[in-house]
C-alpha cells in the first residue's frame, strides 16, 4: 500500500498509527538529507550519503527512487521483498512520483493520497513543526500544488481534517475496499483552490 501527500497532510502520522497492528509493516526509506532532532536511523530513515545511495541506484538495490527538495529517497526492494515474503501489509510513505513507480511494478499495490483539509491547514501544521524557515515552508507549499495536482492517479483519497477519522477511513479502504465517510471536500474544487 502507498500512502502520498504533500508534506504536513499526515501521511507518515497515519502510517505510524497503521504500523501498530503486527499485520502492518512500513518500509524504511533510505535518504540522503539529514536526520531531523529525534529521527534515528534504521526507525525513521535509513540515512546515508550521495555516494552510497548512487551506488545502490546502481546496483538497482532501489524498487523506486527520487530526488525531493533536493535530498534523494528510495525504497529498498529487498526490505520490500522480505516484508510481503513474511505475510506483511507493506505500507510505503512516499511522493507521487514514487507511486506511480510502485503501481507500475506492482499492479496490485493499492494507492491512496492523504490531502489536507485546506491549503491553511497545511500550512499552520508546517508552521506548527517549528523545523522549518519561512522560506522552506513556502518551497513546500508551492510543492504541496504540484503533489495534489496528482491526486487523480491514485486508486483512492482520504481528506485528513480529524486523525481518528482518517484512520478509520485508511483502515476501512485496506480491509473493506471502502471509506466509512464522504469525502467533507471535492479533490477537484481544492485543486482549483490550489492553483
Amino acid at each position: 500500500m502507498v500512502l502520498s501527500a504533500p508534506s504536513g497532510a499526515g501521511k507518515s502520522s497515519l502510517a505510524k498509527a497503521l504500523a501498530a497492528d503486527a499485520r502492518f509493516a512500513v518500509s524504511v526509506s533510505h535518504t540522503t538529507r539529514a536526520p531531523r532532532p529525534g529521527e534515528q536511523d534504521g526507525v525513521h530513515y535509513h540515512f546515508c550519503d550521495r555516494a552510497s545511495f548512487a551506488r545502490m541506484v546502481e546496483a538497482q538495490a532501489f524498487l523506486e527512487h527520487a530526488e525531493v527538495f533536493g535530498n534523494y529517497y528510495g525504497t529498498s526492494r529487498q526490505a520490500v521483498e522480505s516484508l510481503l515474503a513474511a505475510g506483511h501489509y507493506v505500507l510505503l510513505d512516499i511522493d507521487w512520483q514514487g507511486a506511480r513507480r510502485i503501481k507500475a511494478l506492482m499492479p496490485d499495490a493499492i494507492t491512496i493520497f492523504i490531502l489536507p483539509p485546506s491549503l491553511a491547514v497545511l500550512e499552520q501544521r508546517l508552521r506548527s513543526r517549528g523545523q522549518d524557515s519561512d522560506e522552506v515552508i513556502m518551497r513546500r507549499m508551492r510543492s504541496a500544488r504540484a503533489e495534489i495536482s496528482h491526486y487523480a492517479e491514485f486508486d483512492w483519497v482520504i481528506v485528513n481534517d480529524e486523525f481518528d477519522a482518517a484512520l478509520d477511513d485508511l483502515r476501512g479502504l485496506i480491509f473493506e475496499g471502502r471509506r466509512h465517510r464522504p469525502l467533507p471536500i471535492d479533490p477537484q474544487t481544492f485543486l482549483a483552490s490550489a492553483s
